[in-house]
């Protein structure tokens, strides 16, 4: 017997009441995987779903990836460039891109490797197929989801974590029924004629070994411990591949699950599933409060950095699903956007840690061995707004696998670019899968030199945020030297005589993701001189010139840089008064279309803004009203998109009508995000929280701006634990729709600019009960302060 888990037989505890912005619940069972709860430590997920006598907890590994193309290479098609760009130039447009698909060395047949699920832990339980009082609940605050039901006169109840402090998915089952639980834990896998499984079984223990040809392998380890001798038998059955352990009689039932993959990703991935999981044993035993306890301290160590109550009726008392109908419907529940900036950090949390893979499309959870999209890293807006609210959000160490995959990408990507392009640097394809290679494998759609460049935001984001000088001297100037290095070289002085553009430098082949114009081609339109590649080379060359300077280095190649960015074409404004999506006023074949690539510099960038560049930022708005008009943001990650560029727009009533339509149109029973017609695609939760964030907070160009796009709809409030480039974290309290005060920060002190909201001005600031010198106001009300190194300092506002 274990003596910890016969506490509280008698009478079972109910699950945590629901708190404003912590917890999902819902009063039916999950019956699709979509709207089943995900749990996850960075490395393994699960998602719990279905009835209580039928429990599906489907397991996944951040490295297991199918292996069949990781060998594959590019082509030499350096020499097809300049007779191909000639036609670009000659205006023949439809055969120049034709060529360019077809001789730059896309090569679909290699594809990208799929992302896989390991199998299911099911739990079934003997006569409980009638039950009442269900409620199934995911505590966001604690990653923990518990069931409660009851069946046959009695209480019963389970709970499943997956151990941020153990690395393993821990299970509980309980019951107030004397006879106890009687059934079975079952390890089993989706048939797939490619993986051979082998399950094994030992005392108390059960193993689920799979293996694919190309030798990728992996296990699933389980052990469980129960209240009353004999309680659990493990079994093993070869002939339907699944390995059990037969739960007889027990009040209270304890499993902790391993899962391990070789090749692994990370110093721990190595470890064989049975090692892991012994190693937890070892530890904790059979005992979940400990193991409760020890994910719980370290999972709130990062979710408690942020903390976000929006005013409004309480309808926390409703299940979740409601909640959603009910806001598409039109009710008023701030609470719920307070609810989804935390899932959304929840899920960055559980799907990305150090040492291991970025989120992928489907963060860290999936079902299939045919994913959507292989479930793989696209980076033409989808791995990046997946990082999104890394840094605003409080959760930079969340960052650190997307900076290094990105970077054994850019490894790869140096002989990518020398072979497709003849350029120096490196290059970054449209996918990529764990394997981090470099090929173009999309045809029609690979056609796209941007990818290196919206990556390396995300680095000088992170040097931005965190000030850290060896951040910036070693991962993120190398970087954007190696983007600027190919750049240089893949740029061409536009030759045509007529063209005003003449002797301009412009990259070609060009193209907007995803999208046409007519004249074009399909799937994808490519041109000379795409806005969002204009946009990023000015990004990429400005940041190089800007850290160069606090670096002290390459002084002598700032002359050379500047003048790039002399000749690179102006943003242009076209006949609809729209930021031109291509350097030509080209005709859309699509006005509705899903990408807002072209607004890039107004966010995630911040070349065009309301204060500095008001015509373009009109010019943008035009943009997004005329997508709107026919249709446009018609799917979650492009409804995300739309609540971060109406924040930067300074509409807040607008970003909070499309999150209402993100929460609302775009969202499964479970609050996961979804692409048409019914896809589980996790970049609209993250961009959703980032957009959120955004309304709250916003620091580019130095300045950090308090309640830049409040909604009428969220009239009181108080948010902390948001962070603010220059080292600072940053709260707010308002009220009637005014900031009554705020509190900054500093990490590494010195001075900072900071914006009030519009109409309101900053009184007084003290840190403690030192008053803190204010500059006389600028413009918009703005005033400069030193920050002390890390006292807080409070503003009063009026």
């Amino acid at each position: 017997m274990i003596p910890s888990l016969l506490c509280g037989l008698a009478v079972l505890p109910a699950p945590a009441a629901p708190g404003p912005s912590a917890v999902l619940w819902q009063d039916a069972p999950a019956a699709e995987y979509i709207s089943g709860f995900p749990l996850g430590n960075g490395r393994i997920g699960a998602m719990v779903l279905g009835p209580p006598n039928a429990v599906r907890v489907a397991l996944n590994h951040q490295a297991l990836w199918r292996g069949r193309t990781r060998g594959r290479t590019n082509p030499a098609t350096a020499q097809s460039l300049a007779p191909i760009r000639a036609l670009f130039f000659e205006g023949q447009i439809a055969e120049a891109s034709r060529r360019a698909n077809a001789e730059l060395g896309t090569r679909p047949e290699t594809g990208v490797d799929p992302y896989q699920p390991v199998g299911d832990l099911r739990v079934e339980i003997a006569g409980s197929g009638s039950f009442t009082g269900f409620r199934r609940e995911l505590d966001l605050a604690t990653g923990v989801v518990t069931t409660a039901w009851r069946a046959g006169g009695h209480a019963h109840r389970s709970e499943v974590l997956v151990s941020r402090a153990d690395g393993v998915l821990v299970l509980r089952l309980s019951t107030s029924d004397p006879a106890g639980i009687s059934g079975r834990l079952i390890l089993s896998r989706i048939a797939d004629p490619d993986c051979k499984l082998t399950p094994r079984a030992a005392a108390g223990s059960i193993v689920l070994a799979g293996a694919f040809p190309e030798g990728i392998a992996f296990e699933a380890a389980c052990r469980a411990w129960g209240d009353r001798a004999g309680s659990c038998v493990a079994e093993a059955d070869a002939a339907s591949a699944t390995a059990a352990i037969r739960i007889v009689g027990a009040r209270h039932v304890v499993a902790a699950l391993a899962i391990s993959v070789t090749p692994g990703v990370g110093a721990d991935a190595e470890r064989p599933a049975e090692e892991i999981l012994s190693r937890a044993a070892r530890r904790c035993g059979g005992d979940f409060g400990k193991f409760r306890t020890r994910h719980v301290a370290a999972h709130r160590r990062l979710f408690d950095r942020v903390r976000l109550r929006l005013g409004g009726p309480d309808r926390a008392a409703l299940p979740t699903p409601r909640r959603l109908a009910e806001a598409r419907a039109g009710a008023s529940d701030p609470a719920l956007a307070a609810l989804y900036l935390q899932y959304g950090r929840y899920l960055l949390m559980a799907s990305s840690a150090p040492g291991g893979l970025p989120a992928n499309l489907q963060g860290l959870w999936n079902e299939d061995i045919k994913p959507p999209w292989d479930a793989d890293f696209h980076h033409d807006v989808n791995l990046q707004m997946n990082y999104w609210p890394a840094e605003v959000t409080n959760l930079p160490e969340c960052a650190e696998p997307l900076f290094d995959h990105v970077e054994r990408l850019a490894r790869n990507g140096a002989a990518a670019a020398r072979d497709l392009y003849g350029c120096g640097g490196t290059y970054i394809p449209l996918v990529s899968d764990r394997w981090a290679l470099c090929n173009k494998t999309q045809g029609g759609w690979s056609e796209w030199t941007g990818a290196a460049a919206w990556l390396a935001r995300h680095f000088w984001t992170r040097w931005e945020y965190s000030g850290d000088r060896a951040f910036l001297r070693e991962r993120a100037y190398p970087l954007l030297k190696q983007v600027g290095d190919f750049y240089q070289d893949y740029l061409v002085a536009d030759p045509r005589p007529a063209s005003p553009w003449r002797g301009r430098l412009v990259p070609v082949p060009s193209q907007s993701p995803e999208n046409r114009f007519v004249g074009g081609i399909d799937p994808v339109s490519l041109c000379v001189g795409a806005t969002m590649d204009l946009e990023l080379i000015h990004e990429v060359f400005t940041h190089l010139i800007a850290g160069s300077e606090v670096l002290g280095m390459d002084a002598d190649l700032r002359a050379r840089w500047r003048g790039i960015l002399e000749r690179i074409p102006p943003l242009q404004i076209g006949r609809h008064g729209q930021l031109q999506e291509w350097l030509e006023d080209y005709e859309e074949v699509e006005p509705g279309h899903r990408h807002f690539s072209h607004l890039y510099a107004l966010y995630p960038g911040d070349q065009v803004t309301v204060e500095e560049t008001p015509a373009l930022a009109a010019a943008a708005r035009a943009s997004i009203e005329r997508r709107l008009a026919h249709n446009g943001g018609p799917s979650g990650w492009s409804r995300a998109w739309l609540v971060c560029l109406f924040a930067r727009l300074r509409d807040g009533d607008a970003a909070a009508e499309h999150l209402r339509h993100l929460m609302g149109d775009f969202a499964t029973a479970s609050m996961l995000d979804l692409h048409p017609p019914r896809v589980f695609q996790i970049d609209g939760n993250f961009g959703g929280a980032a957009g959120i964030a955004e309304m709250l907070l916003q620091s580019h160009g130095g300045v950090v701006r308090l309640l830049p796009a409040l909604p009428d709809a969220w009239p009181s409030g108080e948010v902390s634990g948001l962070r603010a480039r220059g080292g600072l974290e940053v709260g707010v309290a308002w009220s009637g729709g005014r900031a009554q005060r705020a509190t900054l920060r500093s990490a590494r002190g010195g001075p900072c600019r900071v914006r009030p909201p519009a109409g309101q001005r900053v009184v007084s600031a003290s840190a403690g009960r030192r008053a803190v010198r204010l500059s006389p106001p600028g413009p918009l009300g703005e005033v400069a302060l030193v920050c002390p190194v890390g006292a807080a300092v409070t503003l009063r506002l009026e």
